[in-house]
């Protein structure tokens, strides 16, 4: 069997779901009508977020619920449609109750990102790339 590649849900473990909840929220991403009291649902673009208690998550996942290095191995990135967008956006991260992690910098490459990090510690990255395309969904286009 071929596993198929696509990714369609990442579901972020959280301590407190309401305030992980209301920080989505004032990125003014969308809340779906199904999140309940036990899971909280977010559209993107590309895929869904999901917000769920730390400890709930692990056990789902058949995993102790040890505390989280402050670096877990993964980042999470936005990308945006211009190199402009990318202060602007780290900032309304941090006016929404995230911490900034790495201002916006520009790379020797061309592109510009930076880092802040959701009230859980999950770093996001905001990232503007001139080599990848946004199309009228917002899906990103990686050539």
């Amino acid at each position: 069997m071929t596993i198929p590649a696509r990714l369609g849900i990442v579901t972020l473990g959280v301590a407190d779901l309401a305030r992980s909840a209301a920080f989505y929220q004032a990125l003014g991403w969308e809340r779906c009508s199904s999140s309940s009291d036990a899971i909280v649902w977010f559209r993107t673009a590309d895929t869904h977020i999901g917000l769920f208690p730390w400890e709930e998550l692990a056990a789902d996942a058949a995993l102790p619920p040890e505390p989280r290095a402050r670096f877990g191995g993964i980042t999470l990135a936005i990308n945006v449609e211009a190199a402009e967008d990318v202060g602007p956006a780290l900032a309304a991260a941090v006016a929404a109750g995230g911490s900034l992690l790495k201002a916006a910098v520009v790379t020797d490459w061309g592109a510009t990102s930076g880092y802040f990090a959701d009230p859980d510690g999950h770093p996001w990255e905001i990232a503007y790339n001139p080599d990848f395309t946004i199309d009228a969904e917002g899906r990103v286009r990686i050539p």
